[in-house]
């Protein structure tokens, strides 16, 4: 499924989009966004088409937007662009409320953000001395020219007002409502002061914060209509805006970044489709509950099941082999054995009567035990899963960013086939990712079905969650283990050339295949009542 694409808004010279014909009503949730060059993204689900809900944009983007709406408020209101950008901020970024205030009382409205008077000519964001007069501040003398004022009647010299706008601009986004010097005054020290009274680094940081603001009080119900947000991705300067798609469907909100990050617009967590958000935020305060040093313990630390030493998971797929002499290889989440390996049993709660002495023994061990002892069990259980997928999710990711940057490149050149050949792998991969991320929080919400009381349920549940997680496990192999057998740096190239399209279907069908169960599994949440239940309540 396609849902967002990233795109950079480039401002054509001089013209601001604006010509003589131009309808100036305010509307803010107009964007032609054909008359942009857009990049798709691809955030790996399901893999069928859907509506386009969200679009990322790069911070040059987001920048464009801010000085085109600046742009035209100034241009409506005969005023200066540091004027507009302050009556903007002041109304939460919202073009049309600036319109329906100004025309429906001005002089409150100047009142209100600091602009001078109307007094039949346009507003002054700074002025500077036409005479001798001292600094208001340092109170030295200086010849005309060499201090200003922000449009009012108090001027102070270049060394107070730098040294004004540093301390505000270290204050943080504040400085955006800064005001004169002088405290009984109200003028607003607007973008043009700054621009040529403050250090470089200052006005890199205040247009920092200006350009934060337009996202971040914009989307709260103005310019963005409480649609755009910063991408919280480490390190990303992205932000997402909502097109649509019904955000009250937790199932719906998830968007994902250029950058690769998910995370729900809903709730703000990391991507979490099919659970809900009440789920993922009883499931991370469970999490908090627990020592940090346990929880890793549990998620990337067990014995080998033959010879008890031992082991540290380091990558992705869950076949894990001890190393020598033991040389045992066993399922990283159940332990069996891998070469009979068929899929994780489920969490066990009552004996089911197969005679199967090992399932009977650990039903009646558990039925013995306190409800205390029993919910520990269940939520390491689940826990030892949902941190085994979290912690291939991770290293999925640093497999994909190697195979673009170089892996593709390297193996192309050994077979003698151009790159574009093997974005198979790329889709296996991103396939791996949404299987990872899907499996993960639905051990979340597996946690609260009591294995009595939704018996039933918790049936269905996982049998729809051993076949995906096969699967995905099937598939996540082939993409990583098999795919460093077959393009080992001493690989013959006859060979892997001969192999190639053995292995190419084979990865594709696997892909195909894990994309099926996953929907089954994600559909069972969506369109059934498999989500409603009643244990956080």
């Amino acid at each position: 499924m396609r849902t967002g694409h990233e795109y950079d808004e480039d401002m054509a010279g001089d013209d601001d989009g604006y010509g003589e014909d131009d309808d100036y009503t305010f509307d803010d949730d107009s964007c032609d966004y054909d008359e942009v060059e857009t990049t798709e993204v691809n955030a790996a689900d399901d893999g069928e088409e859907a509506e386009q809900r969200y679009v990322v944009l790069t911070e040059d983007a987001v920048r464009a937007r801010q000085e085109a709406e600046t742009a035209k408020v100034a241009e409506i209101l005969s005023i200066p662009r540091g004027f507009a950008a302050v009556l903007l901020r002041h109304f939460k970024w919202s073009a049309g409320r600036v319109q329906e205030e100004w025309f429906s009382d001005d002089a409150r409205v100047r009142a209100a953000i600091g602009m001078p008077a109307d007094d039949g000519g346009v507003p002054v964001p700074t002025a500077v001395s036409r005479a001798e007069m001292s600094c208001a501040i340092c109170f030295v003398y200086y010849p005309a020219g060499e201090t200003r004022s922000a449009g009012c009647a108090h001027y102070y010299c270049g060394e107070c007002w730098r040294a004004y706008i540093r301390a505000a601009v270290d204050d943080g986004a504040r400085c955006l409502a800064l005001r004169c010097p002088d405290p009984s005054c109200p003028a607003a020290v607007v973008q043009e002061l700054v621009d040529v009274a403050a250090d470089k680094a200052d006005r890199e940081r205040y247009a920092r914060f200006a350009l934060r603001s337009f996202v971040e009080e914009g989307g709260s119900g103005g310019a963005g209509g409480g649609r755009m947000r910063w991408c919280p991705g480490a390190g990303c300067t992205r932000a997402v805006e909502f097109l649509g798609g019904g955000t009250g469907d937790a199932h719906a909100a998830d968007v994902f970044c250029a950058c690769r990050h998910g995370f729900c617009w809903s709730c703000g967590e990391e991507a979490h489709r099919p659970v809900s958000c009440d789920t993922v935020r009883a499931w991370l305060d469970k999490n908090a509950s627990y020592t940090e040093t346990s929880n890793w313990v549990l998620a990337n630390t067990k014995h080998c099941p033959r010879c008890r030493l031992p082991i540290e998971k380091n990558q992705g797929c869950m076949h894990m082999t001890c190393p020598p002499p033991c040389g045992h290889e066993f399922c990283w989440v159940c332990l069996d054995p891998w070469d009979n390996h068929t899929g994780c049993a489920g969490f066990p709660a009552a004996a089911d009567g197969d005679g199967n002495g090992r399932q009977e023994e650990r039903t009646k061990r558990q039925q013995s035990r306190s409800q205390a002892a029993m919910d520990m069990d269940r939520y390491v259980y689940h826990y030892e899963r949902w941190a085994a997928n979290y912690s291939s999710l991770e290293n999925v990711f640093k497999d994909m960013a190697q195979l673009e940057s170089a892996e593709i490149e390297r193996i192309a050149a050994v077979v003698g086939q151009p790159a574009a050949s093997f974005a198979f792998l790329s889709k296996a991969y991103e396939q791996i990712a949404h299987g990872r991320r899907v499996l993960k929080w639905a051990h979340a919400y597996g946690y609260y079905l009591d294995p009595v009381r939704d018996a039933a349920k918790r049936g269905l549940f996982e049998d729809l969650l051993d076949q995906a997680n096969s699967q995905l496990e099937r598939l996540h192999a082939a993409a990583e283990l098999e795919r460093r057998e077959l393009f080992c740096s001493d690989a013959e190239p006859a060979v892997v050339r001969d192999l190639l399209k053995y292995y190419k279907d084979k990865v594709e069908s696997y892909t195909a295949a894990t994309r099926t169960f996953l929907r089954n599994l994600v559909t069972a949440f969506e369109t059934t009542d498999l989500p409603e239940f009643k244990s956080l309540k």
